[in-house]
C-alpha cells in the first residue's frame, strides 16, 4: 500500500521538533542555574512541556501519512506513547544539566535517551489498529534506531555546551535547529521502515479527522512550549533583578563599611579598625619580632598653618601626611588617623631599638618639607610609643599611653619621641581641676538640658525633641560637650549625670503634657557606662511612673558602638527597654564599626543617619546613595529613619525625595533651653496644620 505526505503537516511536525529543541537548551540552562528545590520543579514541568512537544511532532508525523483507508487509533497505548515521551525527556533535561558530563556518560545516556524515542515512536506506530499488521523494513527500522541515538547524543552534547550564559540565543537556535531536524529525521526515517500490507484494513479504536486534529494539536503544543518560554524569561528576569538588587546592596554595604572603618579625609584606617588589627598583632604574635609597638604622631605648630593657610591647606597637608605614612609604612604595618593632625603606627619589631629606629624615621619624613603651591612649608611631629607586652595587654591602654608618652614629647619641645614610662600620668591640673567641678555642677545648677526638634518631613510638625546636655562653667562659660563628656566617661560620674538627665527629661516631659502637647515626645541619650549599670532599665522605669508618663513620652537612644560592643548583653538589655514600650534609636548611625546584620536582631524602631553623611547630600553621589540605601534598609526592616545635621533646604529637598521620616538640625533650630524654644512649640500647638516652611521660619527668628 502506497504512502504519500501533507507538505503542511510534515512542516509543521519539523517546526515543533526544532521549537522543542529550542526549548530544551533553554530548560537545561534554567535547572542548572536554579536552586535544588526550583530546579526540581523546572525540571518537573520541563519533562512534561518537551515530552508533549515531541510527542506532538511524532504525532504530527503520523497524521501527515496519506493512506487510501482511515486510520483508526488504540488511545490507551496512544498515551502510553506520551508517557514514555516525558520520561525521557524527564531523563534528557536530568542529564544536561548535570554539573559534569563525560564522554562514557553522554554515550550510555544516549542510548537510553535514543532507545526512549524510538521505543516512543514505534508504541506510536502501534496504536494504529490495521489488519494485518505493519511490517517494518528491518534495515531502515535499524536505521531509524540508530538516527535517533545519535540524534540524542548530538542533543546532549549540545544542550550541555550551550547552557552557559555566554552562549546566545543565535546559537541556541542553530544548535535547536540541527537538533529539530534530526529528531524529525529518525521519525521519518521509522516512517519509511513502515510496510503496510495492501488491503489492510483498520479495526476498531478511533478514527480521527486528520486535519482538524493535526491543527489542534499543533496549536495546543506551539502553545505549551510558548508558554514555558515565556516562563522561562520572566523567571530569569527575576532572578536578574534579585542579584543586581543583591549585588548593589552589597556594593552600598561594602562603601559602608570602608565608611566606618577609614577616615574620610585621608582615607587611612580610622581608630576602630586600627585598635581591631593592634588587637590581632597581639594575638598573633610574630616569633621573629615579638614586639608589637604603637606610634602616637603628632604635627607641631599645625594649628599655624589652619590659621594662616585656612583648613583646605590644612586637609592638603594631612593628605601629604597620610601619603608619606602609607609608603613610609607600607604593608609592614599599619598607618590610621585619629582626627585633626594626629594619627597612629602600627609597627611590629625584634627590639626596642628597633622600634626607636622606626619612630624616628617616620618623624625624620613628616619632617621633610611640604609644598602648597609654590610655597614650602616646614613641620615637625611628635611621636609617643608604647610597646606590647611591656606597657600593657589591651589595645586601648597601649593607644592611651602612647597619647600620654605624645604629649610628654610636646612639652618638652616637641620634634622629637618619647617612650611610655609606666606608672605616670600627663593629666595636666587644669583637666583635674574640670574634672572635680563636673562631680559638683549638677548640685550647683550648672547643667542644663536644652532641646532641639525632631521635624517630621511629609507634615513639617514637630514630633518630638532630642535632650542634649550643656555646662555652663562659673569661670570658663559653656563648656563644649566634646570636653566634659569624656571626663564623665572616664569615671562613675557618667552614670549620676545620667540619672540627672533622665529626671529632667522626665520632667519636661510632664509639664508639656500638662499644656497639652501630649504627643511630644523627648529622646534621652544613654552613655556606655549608664547603658552597661545593672540597674539602668529600673532607673528609666522608675522615673517614668515618677512622673507618671506614658513609655511613648521617652525614647532612649544609643551609639551603635555601644551596642556593637558586647552585643549579647546589648541585645538583651535593648529587649527589656523595648518590653517597656519604649522606642529605641541608633544615634550616629554609620560612624562606628558594626555588622549591619545586627539591626535585623536588635529591637530598634529608629536609625538616625550621622550629620557626617547628611553634609555633602545633593553635591555628592556617593553620599547620596549611601544615604538613599541606608534609608531604603532602615525602612525594610521597618524602622522609622531620622537624619541629623540638616542645615540647608538642599539637604531637606533630597532626604524628602528618599522618603526619610524626621529630621533634626539647623534648618529648624538649634537646640534651645526648653523656655526659649517654648514659643515655636506652642505656634505649633495652635496651628497644628501649618506648613514646614512656617515652622522653620519661626525656628529661624527663634
Amino acid at each position: 500500500m502506497s504512502l504519500s505526505y501533507s507538505p503542511w503537516l510534515v512542516s509543521l511536525s519539523v517546526g515543533v521538533a526544532i521549537l522543542v529543541a529550542y526549548t530544551s537548551l533553554q530548560l537545561a540552562a534554567r535547572v542548572a542555574d536554579s536552586q535544588p528545590l526550583s530546579g526540581k520543579l523546572w525540571l518537573g514541568l520541563g519533562a512534561i512541556s518537551m515530552g508533549i512537544g515531541i510527542w506532538s511532532m511524532h504525532f504530527l508525523g503520523m497524521l501527515a501519512v496519506s493512506l487510501p483507508i482511515q486510520l483508526r487509533y488504540d488511545i490507551g497505548q496512544t498515551f502510553g506513547s506520551l508517557a514514555v515521551a516525558i520520561v525521557t525527556s524527564g531523563f534528557a533535561i536530568r542529564i544536561a544539566s548535570s554539573p559534569k558530563l563525560k564522554l562514557t556518560q553522554l554515550a550510555v545516556c544516549s542510548v537510553v535517551m535514543g532507545t526512549g524515542i524510538a521505543s516512543m515512536h514505534y508504541m506510536g506506530m502501534g496504536a494504529i489498529r490495521i489488519t494485518p499488521a505493519i511490517a517494518y523494513d528491518p534495515l531502515l527500522l535499524a536505521v531509524s534506531i540508530a538516527i535517533a541515538i545519535v540524534a540524542s547524543f548530538v542533543a546532549l552534547w549540545l544542550t550541555f555546551v550551550l547552557r552557559s550564559a555566554r552562549y546566545g540565543r543565535s546559537a541556541r537556535l542553530g544548535a535547536a535547529i540541527v537538533m529539530g531536524l534530526a529528531i524529525a529525521g529518525m521519525h521519518f526515517t521509522g516512517m519509511a521502515a513502515a510496510n503496510f500490507a495492501p488491503g489492510a484494513v483498520c479495526l476498531g479504536g478511533v478514527a480521527f479527522n486528520d486535519n482538524w486534529l493535526a491543527l489542534s494539536v499543533g496549536i495546543a503544543t506551539i502553545a505549551v512550549l510558548a508558554i514555558t518560554l515565556m516562563s522561562l524569561v520572566f523567571e530569569a528576569h527575576l532572578e536578574s533583578g534579585v542579584r543586581l538588587h543583591a549585588q548593589r546592596l552589597e556594593e552600598v554595604n561594602a562603601s559602608l563599611r570602608h565608611q566606618v572603618t577609614h577616615d574620610a579625609l585621608t582615607g587611612l584606617p580610622n581608630r576602630a579598625l586600627f585598635i581591631e588589627r593592634l588587637q590581632q598583632a597581639i594575638d598573633s604574635p610574630d616569633s621573629l619580632r615579638p614586639l608589637v609597638a604603637v606610634i602616637f604622631v603628632d604635627l607641631d605648630r599645625f594649628k599655624v598653618i589652619n590659621d594662616l593657610r585656612g583648613h583646605s591647606d590644612g586637609d592638603v597637608i594631612l593628605k601629604e601626611v597620610s601619603t608619606r605614612l602609607r609608603q613610609h609604612i607600607g604593608e609592614a604595618g599599619t598607618a590610621a588617623r585619629l582626627g585633626g593632625d594626629e594619627f597612629l603606627v602600627l609597627v611590629q619589631a625584634s627590639d626596642s631599638q628597633s622600634v626607636r629606629r622606626a619612630a624616628q624615621d617616620v618623624i625624620r619624613r613628616l619632617s621633610e618639607p611640604y609644598y602648597l603651591g609654590s610655597v614650602e612649608i616646614h613641620l615637625t611631629a611628635s611621636a609617643g610609643v608604647t610597646t606590647f607586652p611591656f606597657d600593657g595587654a589591651r589595645p586601648s591602654a597601649l593607644v592611651s599611653h602612647a597619647d600620654e608618652a605624645m604629649y610628654d614629647a610636646k612639652n618638652r619641645g616637641g620634634n622629637g619621641l618619647q617612650f611610655f614610662v609606666p606608672g605616670t600620668t600627663i593629666f595636666s591640673p587644669e583637666r583635674l581641676q574640670l574634672e572635680n567641678d563636673l562631680w559638683h555642677a549638677a548640685d550647683k545648677g550648672q547643667l542644663e538640658l536644652h532641646y532641639q526638634p525632631k521635624v517630621e518631613i511629609a507634615t513639617g510638625q514637630i514630633v518630638g525633641v532630642e535632650g542634649l546636655l550643656r555646662w555652663r562653667h562659673p569661670v570658663h562659660g559653656w563648656i563644649p560637650p566634646g570636653e566634659f563628656i569624656p571626663l564623665a566617661e572616664a569615671s562613675d560620674l557618667i552614670v549620676e549625670i545620667g540619672r540627672w538627665t533622665l529626671d529632667q527629661a522626665c520632667r519636661q516631659a510632664q509639664i508639656w503634657r500638662s499644656e497639652g502637647l501630649r504627643h511630644l515626645s523627648i529622646a534621652i541619650n544613654l552613655s556606655a557606662r549608664q547603658f552597661r549599670h545593672p540597674q539602668a532599665v529600673s532607673m528609666i522605669q522608675k522615673a517614668i511612673e515618677q512622673y507618671e508618663l506614658s513609655t511613648r513620652d521617652i525614647d532612649i537612644e544609643v551609639t551603635e558602638s555601644i551596642v556593637m560592643c558586647d552585643s549579647d548583653h546589648s541585645i538583651e538589655t535593648l529587649d527589656r527597654l523595648a518590653h517597656l514600650g519604649l522606642k529605641i534609636a541608633v544615634d550616629d548611625f554609620g560612624t562606628g564599626y558594626s555588622s549591619i546584620s545586627y539591626l535585623k536582631r536588635l529591637p530598634v524602631n529608629i536609625l538616625k543617619i550621622d550629620r557626617s553623611f547628611i553634609v555633602d547630600l545633593g553635591t555628592s553621589v556617593k553620599s547620596n546613595a549611601i544615604v538613599k540605601a541606608v534609608i531604603s534598609l532602615a525602612h525594610s526592616l521597618g524602622m522609622l529613619v531620622v537624619a541629623e545635621g540638616v542645615e540647608t533646604d538642599e539637604q531637606l529637598v533630597q532626604l524628602r525625595s528618599f522618603s526619610c521620616n524626621q529630621f533634626q538640625g539647623y534648618l529648624c533650630s538649634k537646640p534651645k533651653s526648653a523656655a526659649d524654644l517654648a514659643p515655636l512649640l506652642r505656634r505649633q500647638m495652635k496651628s497644628p496644620t501649618s506648613s514646614l516652611d512656617e515652622a522653620l521660619l519661626v525656628g529661624s527668628v527663634l
